[in-house]
């Protein structure tokens, strides 16, 4: 393991191959280039440093984003002084999510401040499954790099980096950096197979796992919500067009698709994907209440995690789902903490935080007094 240096130290975990599923392929979806994915890691860590960060523990890869990562250091580039300390973690890749796991598992032992996580819906998951299973309440902080992106929020890199360096630097308090997040936790066949989504759980009436990514409405049955916001994609979407439940609200929501489109309730033209638009035949729908499990009406299928099958289960095998709130203050660590970054930002600007030297500079025609709470600030012109 990396030896503890002095200053704050954050984890990043960045899938080089997220958003190159089959969904890619057929819904016209959108895929970041290797060298863009380093340059959002980059602009990350910059604002990271500038806010205190001394060093960050990264996962290894094969796809490439490491390589890139050692060449720019090489380089000796000019802001190289403005990066913290890139240590990779003794990890060797095998291009499988089972690198994401390891490397949460490692991030973990070294005492992290907090976990950057560069991917799409399924690469969060993987991060929080392993925080969970180790009771852990340590944040993360998403960059939206996949095809489904309802968990993590599209936002500017360097946004994020300085909301990760302000409460690793412990500029800001926990209470004002971090908020509760909800899981729908699955179990099956009485504990035979138990794993989590942190958006949307969905049984579809296929009974193979398949190309995983799941883009045909004809295949679902039934889909647990954590969350369902309307602006977004997926199969979340599905509920929050039918009834918004906020990330922060209380409750979830369960929603069953009708097998005779012919019987549905009402047919509902949902963003399943980017660019793809379905109609859905709905059956019905209701909340979801924290702690009670809610039975699974289908026989036999699979249930798709966070968009992507994962879990299989046969007729006669029970299938529960059960929501999950504020679960991390019962020490089981089901419900992380995820870094905000406009509110830590708005909060350290009304602080004065940004204030410190080497984070303000003057212009030939404007000075802001900014080191000062924000109600006692002032602007003036400078002459020339």
């Amino acid at each position: 393991m990396p030896h503890p240096m002095a200053g704050p130290t954050i984890g990043l975990v960045a899938n080089p191959v997220s958003a190159r599923d089959i969904r890619r392929i057929v819904a016209n979806a959108g895929n970041l280039q290797i060298t863009d994915r380093v340059n959002i890691v980059l602009r990350m860590l910059q604002a990271a440093r500038a806010a205190g960060v001394a060093r960050v523990l990264l996962m290894p890869d094969r796809g490439g984003i490491r390589a890139l990562i050692e060449r720019h250091l090489k380089r000796g580039h000019d802001a190289l002084h403005m990066l913290p300390a890139i240590e990779f973690l003794p990890l060797e890749p095998t291009s499988t999510v089972e690198d994401t796991f390891a490397a949460t598992r490692l991030l973990l032992r070294a005492g992290v401040a907090s976990i950057v996580v560069l991917g799409g819906d399924g690469t969060h998951r993987a991060v929080v499954r392993e925080l969970a299973a180790a009771g852990s309440a340590t944040p993360v902080a998403g960059l939206s790099t996949g095809t489904n992106n309802a968990f993590p929020e599209m936002r500017e890199p360097t946004i994020t980096g300085l909301a990760v360096g302000l409460h690793a630097a412990g500029r800001i308090a926990p209470a004002e950096a971090l908020a509760p997040n909800k899981l729908v936790e699955v179990d099956i066949g009485d504990g035979r197979a138990r794993d989590i989504a942190i958006v949307d759980a969905v049984v579809t009436h296929d009974r193979s796992v398949g190309a995983r990514a799941l883009w045909k409405p004809e295949s679902l049955a039934a889909a647990y919500l954590a969350f369902a916001d309307p602006q977004a994609i997926g199969l979340s979407a599905i509920g929050g067009l039918l009834q918004p439940v906020g990330r922060r609200e209380r409750g979830g929501l369960a929603v069953q698709i009708a097998d005779d489109p012919a019987q549905a309730l009402l047919h509902l033209h949902a963003p399943i994907a980017p660019g793809m638009v379905r109609p859905v035949p709905i059956a019905g729908w209701q909340r979801l209440q924290a702690g009670v499990p809610v039975a699974v009406a289908q026989r036999a299928g699979t249930v798709a995690l966070d968009g992507e099958r994962e879990l299989a289960f046969d007729d006669g095998e029970r299938v529960a789902m059960t929501l999950r709130e504020d679960a991390w203050t019962t020490g089981a660590g089901q419900n992380n903490p995820m870094m905000r970054p406009s509110s830590s930002t708005s909060i350290a600007s009304d602080e004065g935080c940004f204030g410190r030297p080497g984070m303000v500079s003057r212009s030939p025609q404007t000075s802001t007094t900014n080191c000062a709470p924000a109600d006692r600030r002032t602007s003036r012109m400078l002459s020339t």
